[in-house]
């Protein structure tokens, strides 16, 4: 397998440049969208992936990775026309790890199926264990396939080409994702001779998505799913708009009153620092910012980001939340503090000491931000917001009617907020998925603020959630590692107990219909 890949941006970096100020040019013509920016629904970021490496175990080891070998499959561009452009066809790349498979010969060994979301595969190789953890016990076949439109699986070329036009773009949607996820596990069974091995489906984040809509749609492929924070009910306001954001604010406060309170009234301490005749340079001394403000919400959405990256990524050993508040409630200042300097204080936690804090960290360009742009521009409508004093943040409500029209003026074609629970389901998910659904488990860690949006019950008896109180994004399916608290490793294994339950009944059910 060649060297992990280097992001596709430091390839084009005038091109997504472009891109990105094109987007910013159209945006500013509009009314601003009031609704704040959510963290990417991806089971890690930039953040965590330093954290997590800085930690013994943190990362799969690139021995490991040389076990992987990289296939390309010739993918058909649009699997639901038979009109003569959606017989073109692109190279969609996955991965595949046979050092522990059993093969058809031993007692159809199964295979693990990682489902991937909105980034090239490169990073998930190296932090997603779940796989390769469990892959000797289970004798299984490990694979890894890359969304459409990410990484080196994207049709027409480049980015540019795919994204140029609305006809290009039409092609860059879930339905045809799991499409291509079919087309591939039907491929690679006869590949490996591998007929009656079944597959288990992985994924974490949009991936839990895809892996707990693949199961639904095509359980004629995949004998189970694991979909691990996946919030399928985040769509069409069956979840509280203040969800998301509600449990970041209770993450913060459970560590700790003093500084919930403290970044409660940072950002009307913020706005009147601002609104001095000096404040903006006063706020940009104070802050270390690389380059001077232009305004006040340049760093209340930094500051925002940070808080909600920490929450949603809140792992063990380190916890991001604690390391944030760690800093906050350091500073002793007064009888009631700096609550600015509290505040820095908290980002030099997080963060690290630094010469100076890019305020645009979270903002630059990239493949994956242009992909998910549209993808939440065209069906992945997310309706997160707040309303007046319902979080530790200020109110930024989801607006349907504002939202509808920024994203028409950037793609020349309107969302569908209602499409994913009409195509997969949501509403009376239980009354639903009671009898017609079935081998899917919906794991979460409700420290996660994308647990407000998940399946937290169990919905029938082999549709069932896994849940932990301390857990959060996607944390479950990452790599085993020797500081892995009791709780995670149960929690796991709850997991495999499931995964085995299912595979021992198709082994029996196939037997008797062998007879």
């Amino acid at each position: 397998m060649a060297p992990p890949r280097v992001p596709l941006f430091q390839f084009y970096p005038h091109l997504l440049l472009l891109l990105f100020l094109s987007f910013v040019l159209i945006m500013q013509t509009v009314t601003p969208l009031p609704v704040h920016k959510a963290p990417r629904l991806s089971l890690h970021n930039k953040d965590a992936l330093l954290i997590s490496r800085s930690r013994p175990g943190g990362a799969i080891s690139a021995n490991a990775l040389l076990d992987f070998k990289t296939y390309f499959y010739r993918q058909t561009l649009d699997h639901f026309n038979y009109a003569p452009q959606s017989y073109a066809t692109f190279r969609q790349r996955y991965v595949v790890n046979s050092k522990y498979w059993g093969g058809q010969s031993f007692n159809n060994s199964p295979i693990f199926a990682y489902l991937g979301a909105e980034a090239p595969i490169d990073n998930d190789l190296s932090v997603v264990g779940f796989l390769n953890d469990n892959a000797p016990s289970f004798n299984s076949l490990i694979v890894f396939i890359e969304h459409r439109y990410y990484g080196k699986s994207i049709p027409f070329g480049t980015m540019e080409e795919a994204m140029k036009n609305e006809t290009t773009r039409g092609y860059f949607n879930s339905a045809q994702a799991i499409a291509d996820y079919a087309a591939i596990l039907s491929h690679i069974k006869h590949q490996f001779s591998a007929h009656d091995s079944p597959i288990i489906v992985v994924g974490g984040s949009y991936g839990g998505m895809l892996a707990s809509w693949f199961r639904l749609k095509y359980p004629h492929i995949a004998l189970g799913a694991l979909a691990s924070s996946a919030p399928i009910l985040y769509f069409d306001n069956i979840t509280p708009q203040n969800g998301y954001y509600s449990i970041v604010t209770k993450d913060f406060k459970e560590v700790s009153d003093n500084c919930y309170k403290t970044i409660r009234r940072s950002w009307a301490e913020i706005d009147r620092v601002a609104s001095k005749p000096n404040g903006l340079d006063i706020l940009s001394q104070r802050f270390k910012t690389c380059s001077k403000l232009n305004n006040a919400e340049e760093l209340k959405d930094y500051l925002e980001t940070i808080y909600a990256v920490a929450a949603q990524y809140n792992r063990p050993p380190n916890y991001p939340v604690t390391m944030v508040c760690r800093g906050i409630d350091g500073v002793h200042n007064g009888s009631d503090g700096d609550v600015i300097g509290r505040i820095f204080a908290g980002v030099v936690s997080y963060k690290g000491n630094k010469t100076c804090y890019d305020m645009n960290t979270y903002n630059y360009p990239s493949e994956t931000s242009i992909g998910w742009q549209w993808q939440t521009c065209s069906e992945m409508v997310m309706p997160i917001g707040r309303g007046q004093n319902e979080t530790m943040f200020p109110a930024a409500p989801f607006n349907l009617d504002e939202f509808i029209k920024i994203c028409s003026e950037i793609y020349g074609v309107p969302p569908r907020p209602h499409w994913i629970t009409t195509y997969y389901g949501g509403h009376d998910i239980k009354l639903a998925l009671n009898r017609f659904g079935s081998n899917i488990i919906f794991s979460n860690g409700l420290r996660d603020p994308y647990s407000s949006g998940g399946v937290l019950e169990d919905l029938s008896e082999s549709v069932v959630a896994v849940t932990t109180r301390n857990g959060s994004h996607c944390l479950d399916i990452l790599q085993a590692t020797k500081t892995d608290p009791e709780w995670l490793i149960m929690q796991r294994n709850t997991e495999l107990q499931i995964i085995q339950g299912w595979l021992t009944t198709y082994y029996a059910d196939l037997k008797s219909l062998n007879k």
